[in-house]
């Protein structure tokens, strides 16, 4: 009945709703009448400035309505139920100016769920009400109007609880997780979401935790096969352009709680729409969105205590990594691997911190792209992780999660020197650590958490080699076929894939670097020992760069059917001072020829043994089984007196430069033969065998060049008892002359000579055979205790004569095949082989002349005029003195290089690798015809560049180029900052 005074658009409203006889009728929808409706929204879509008085008295009926339907009027609730339609109908038809109906509505749907948030129906038509608002908002009033903002946070808040229901009926359950998630996927592709930044932080909090839990009650076999289905085409094709389309043209979903004779839902139908709310939100956030989001995920999951199960974890992080936008991926394992290592600043938790480093290896090692990941910061913070972990407990159990998490980096590989880099610093880390062990806030920790810090180092260095070498195979349709069409870098591929399977894509580490690792053969302990045989195997076995010593190769045989000359080129290349394979394995027998003969191996203290593996006489020796508490009380202080000690050393010497030290004076104890006194237990000596044996099988060649005169030299040592009545002597002995004769029936087999072998198996028939086999053991899995075999002492044993060395090397020197190899004749082999040689030659020769190639090549601050060779000197005008004249013209070249630091260049090979930023490169494990970018940047280990030495050399720069402070003023340059352009080339190595 319409009254003289009553507004306009208050009569509309009042036309909508249908009489109480028909709203409270059986089968009743509690629909607004259609023809008034329209009426209505006609009306508010020609007069925006209505919408306000509109939305207000909605407000105030809503209320009234709201608050008669909670204590149970069913006519009150019908109403509520036709005036959230209307709002519905005025947000679509009004969307232009929804602005103005905005604050009413949010405040209309938290009372809504606030009064019945149990009645499905209600909520229904509640989140009908709320999807349409969050389709046509702009959300600028989102973090602008502070009420409205709480209504709608409230609002989540409630739809937030509402999916994660935990209602006894099954039915019920899921049909309320399903509205509720229906209501927050509206909320997640509104733009609502994004305007304002605080806002999305508490929104992501309030949406993460109903989707995780959803998630983490739902089989992996069944999230397996829906995430598959996610990234494919939405069901209907409007949905594929919501968010392209103008607000106008957008379509706001509707939201229903029941139809007749349909089925009620499963948990299947649940998580699908959870995963699908999950895929939108992360798709579309940047990379501090994704931080965000990270940081609400393990809030939640903190909640909820799902950190058990692990296998959900890294599912959960591989989808975010996998779903999340191209450039932005790389942000969800750097903040996995960020908090983990704050991980100290918050409550100890084994589970919590393995559960991260488990998530970030299950990105690593997923086929999915990281472009931009910084490697070498991620190596870097985990190695840090590790150490610190190490400090604080030497079985930490977090441990092998670190070392797998580091290993798996291997995968991503982006530029040619990649796992160069990542290794240099490990091997740096592994070079500190054995030489000053594990310092926390400057005091030495036990040996035993040295122990475990070099174990875990070495460990992860293997298995980041081992990861990068892991390719697939590859398929021979890929291959590409020889033909006219054919171009040559498809030639060249077909040739590669052909000898080696795979296309390389990355530089080896070269033995220079893997050099410095080498001295881990003398540790004191025997399970860093052990640990670092099996690594040194691997390098040799599956790393090191062969350099075309191999016997029988094809490519061999066409270069030595060129003539003797190549054949000598071949050689002198091979042998050359400046090869750092040659003198890689000088160095490695030199540390096996003093393990098996030296009295202590210490190099952290050359003077004093340890406690533990002292025998009654003063001698070191290793115990086998577990050491008494007091001694190892004793072991921590020694190694605590052994630390302090060095300190001093430690502030005017790097840790090579100390390691080459304390190598040099343990060269000073070792002794000319073997005694009681000798360190090495029997296990050791098996360790000897299979090293040598891993040389002579992979450098055939370099092996037998530089190994065969350590082999004569330790038969003259074994020959030499100089306690001939000791049992443990002759058995060390005894153990020695058997490494010999296998290493002899090694080479025979090698070089095929079967006079050799017949000599050594013909010896080794008649000896004792005393070397234990020992366990190789996969140091990237677990650290799993290995202890040592000793001698037995009261064992009577004779001496063992072994092979005659003097009849094998007659042999040797006449085989063909070494001649054809080597170039060399009988005399010439004979000569070579039969020098004197002693560890403090080999050494020599080594560390020598790489320092002195690396001052040399690698930066020494000089000019490149000053390397040219003396013989130029004799030119005109080229003398040494003309070319190092403070007086030349002075030009942008010196500029760059005081900017750059050129003088401060140090071996940039060995330090830490800078953070490199991967953006636009491709990884190695990509298909051929997936996404590949523009190549912008490859980086040889000896072109990095350092720091400068500060202002000084800057500003003397400036100054002589007339650039800067003069007659008491300072002037300004006339042209824009310098910048350094970069000489583009491919990030692959060919």
């Amino acid at each position: 009945m319409h009254h003289l005074f009553t507004p306009n658009h208050v009569q509309l409203l009042n036309s909508c709703y249908p009489p109480a006889s028909v709203l409270l009728a059986a089968g009743s929808t509690c629909s607004p009448n259609a023809q008034e409706l329209s009426r209505l929204t006609y009306y508010a879509s020609n007069h925006p400035g209505k919408l306000t008085k509109l939305g207000a008295e909605l407000e105030k009926r809503l209320r009234n309505e709201a608050r008669k339907a909670r204590a149970g009027n069913i006519r009150a609730r019908a109403h509520l139920l036709v005036t959230l339609s209307i709002f519905r109908a005025l947000a679509i038809e009004c969307r232009r100016d929804i602005a103005l109906l905005s604050p009413p509505l949010v405040a209309c749907i938290d009372i809504t769920l606030t009064a019945l948030p149990m009645d499905l129906e209600v909520v229904a038509r509640a989140a009908s009400v709320f999807t349409a608002w969050t389709t046509y908002t702009d959300g600028h009033l989102i973090g602008t109007d502070n009420t409205l903002t709480n209504d709608y946070l409230s609002a989540l808040r409630w739809f937030s609880e509402l999916s994660c229901s935990k209602a006894a009926d099954h039915e019920t359950r899921y049909r309320t997780r399903l509205i509720g998630f229906a209501a927050l996927t509206g909320a997640l592709n509104s733009e609502a979401l994004y305007n304002d930044s605080t806002q999305f932080n508490a929104q992501v909090a309030t949406i993460m935790r109903p989707i995780l839990i959803t998630l983490f009650e739902t089989e992996t076999e069944v999230l397996n096969v829906q995430a598959a289905a996610v990234k494919g085409p939405p069901s209907s094709p409007y949905l594929a352009e919501f968010r392209t389309r103008p607000t106008v043209e957008r379509r706001a979903a509707s939201i229903h709680a029941h139809i007749d004779g349909e089925n009620g839902p499963s948990l299947a139908d649940v998580s699908n729409a959870s995963l699908h709310a999950l895929f939108s939100l992360v798709s579309h956030a940047n990379s501090a969105q994704l931080g965000i989001i990270m940081h609400s995920s393990f809030d939640s999951l903190e909640e909820i205590q799902a950190w058990d199960n692990l296998y959900h974890c890294c599912w959960l992080a591989e989808r975010m990594a996998e779903w999340s936008q191209y450039q932005y991926r790389y942000a969800v394992p750097t903040w996995l691997v960020e908090r983990l290592c704050r991980s100290h600043e918050t409550a100890p938790s084994a589970k919590y911190h393995i559960a991260l480093a488990d998530m970030a290896t299950s990105i690593f090692n997923s086929p999915t792209p990281l472009i931009n990941l910084s490697t070498s910061d991620i190596a870097h913070n985990l190695i840090t992780v590790l150490l610190r972990r190490t400090e604080s407990e030497a079985d930490d159990p977090l441990l092998p999660a670190l070392i797998a998490c580091i290993s798996s980096l291997g995968r991503h590989v982006y530029y040619s020197d990649q796992i160069l880099d990542l290794a240099g610093e490990l091997i740096n880390r592994l070079t500190a650590v054995e030489v000053q062990g594990v310092l926390s806030r400057g005091r030495a920790l036990s040996a035993k958490s040295r122990t475990t810090a070099l174990r875990c180092l070495l460990g992860a260095l293997v298995g980041l080699i081992r990861t990068a070498n892991k390719s697939k195979g590859v398929d021979d349709s890929d291959i590409p076929k020889h033909g006219a069409d054919a171009t040559p870098a498809e030639t060249f591929k077909k040739e590669v894939v052909a000898a080696n399977g795979r296309v390389s894509r990355r530089t080896s580490v070269p033995p220079d670097i893997w050099q410095w690792t080498t001295s881990l053969i003398c540790n004191q302990e025997y399970v860093v020992r052990a640990d670092y045989v099996d690594a040194l195997i691997f390098y040799l076995s599956e790393e090191m760069p062969k350099d075309g010593d191999t016997i029988g190769d094809s490519r061999s045989s066409r270069n030595l059917a060129q003539g003797p000359t190549s054949r000598v080129a071949k050689l002198n290349n091979l042998l050359h001072a400046g090869n750092h394979g040659t003198k890689f394995l000088h160095v490695t027998h030199a540390y096996l020829y003093i393990l098996a003969t030296s009295s202590t191996l210490d190099l952290t203290s050359s003077n004093s043994t340890s406690p533990s593996h002292a025998t009654p006489g003063g001698s070191p020796r290793l115990s086998v089984g577990p050491a008494s508490p007091e001694q190892d009380e004793d072991k921590e202080s020694a190694s605590q007196s052994q630390l302090d000690g060095r300190r001093s050393l430690s502030t005017s010497h790097s840790p090579r430069a100390r390691k080459v030290i304390a190598v040099q004076q343990l060269l000073e104890q070792t002794p000319s033969g073997l005694s009681s006194s000798t360190s090495a237990c029997l296990a050791d000596y098996t360790l000897i065998l299979d090293v040598l044996t891993a040389i002579h099988e992979e450098l055939p060649v370099r092996g037998l060049l530089t190994g065969v005169p350590m082999l004569l030299a330790l038969d003259a040592a074994a020959s030499n008892i100089q306690d001939p009545g000791d049992a443990v002597t002759v058995q060390r002995a005894n153990a020695t002359k058997e490494i010999i004769a296998k290493i002899w029936l090694v080479l025979g087999g090698v070089w095929n000579a079967p006079d050799l072998v017949q000599l050594a198996e013909t010896a080794l028939a008649s000896g004792p055979a005393c070397l234990p086999a020992v366990q190789r053991s996969n140091l990237t899995v677990h650290l799993a205790p290995r202890y040592p075999i000793d001698f037995q002492p009261g064992l009577p044993t004779t001496r063992w004569s072994g092979v005659n060395v003097e009849a094998a090397l007659a042999v040797i020197t006449s085989t063909s095949s070494v001649h054809e190899a080597t170039g060399m004749d009988k005399e010439a082999l004979l000569r070579r082989l039969s020098a004197r040689w002693t560890p403090e030659m080999a050494l020599k020769e080594a560390v020598e002349q790489s320092s002195s190639y690396e001052n040399t090549v690698r930066g020494d601050g000089l000019a490149p005029l000053l390397k040219i060779s003396p013989a130029l000197m004799h030119i005109e005008n080229i003398s040494q003195q003309s070319l190092a004249r403070s007086t030349r013209g002075v030009g942008v070249a010196d500029l760059r290089g005081a900017l750059e630091g050129r003088s401060s260049m140090s071996n940039p090979a060995l330090a830490r690798p800078a953070s490199i930023s991967t953006l636009e490169h491709a990884p190695s494990t990509t298909e051929a015809g997936n996404l590949r970018l523009t190549q912008t940047r490859s980086r040889g280990r000896n072109k990095k560049r350092s720091t400068p030495n500060g202002p000084g050399e800057v500003r003397d720069v400036l100054n002589r180029l007339g650039i800067g402070k003069q007659n008491g003023s300072l002037l300004k340059a006339s042209f824009p900052p310098f910048q350094k352009s970069e000489q583009r080339s491919p990030p692959y190595k060919s």
